[in-house]
């Protein structure tokens, strides 16, 4: 399956597992199991989503939002629990207005669920992490 790198963003072909003891970037050496949330930009949102065999759980989010701010470390320590099962990812609207455009973000936070390159499900509103496990695990 193709993985994306969240420290280079280089696509990375994996095996299929149920568990993984290890597994590095081909390129920055970097582990794919050690999951964090990776920053989208116009530049690499594209390529991460498209590239991507596992689904990419994307928060739509602004600086200046309380729920956003409130939400950031859960989605952060959820994310952990899902090496190359699931990509977390995050977009800042204020940043990239857009994407935010794009996707008519009209409330943040919103979470977008995209599986083989396509939106499957979007969840607006501050979620805590029980939410966020349950709407990933419908997906993997």
């Amino acid at each position: 399956m193709r993985i994306v790198c969240q420290h280079c963003q280089k696509v990375n072909n994996v095996p299929k597992k149920d568990s993984y003891k290890k597994a590095n970037c081909g390129r920055c050496k970097e582990s794919l199991l050690d999951n964090r949330v990776v920053d989208l930009n116009s530049k690499n949102f594209d390529e991460i989503i498209v590239n991507s065999d596992i689904p990419v759980i994307v928060d739509f989010w602004a600086p200046w939002c309380g729920p956003c701010q409130m939400m950031a470390p859960t989605f952060k320590s959820v994310a952990k629990e899902y090496p190359l099962k699931a990509l977390f990812t995050k977009v800042n609207t204020e940043n990239e207005q857009n994407l935010g455009a794009r996707f008519a973000i009209r409330s943040i936070p919103t979470i977008i669920v995209f599986k083989d390159g396509k939106e499957v499900n979007r969840v607006s509103g501050a979620l805590d992490s029980s939410a966020i496990k349950n709407l990933v695990n419908s997906y993997i």
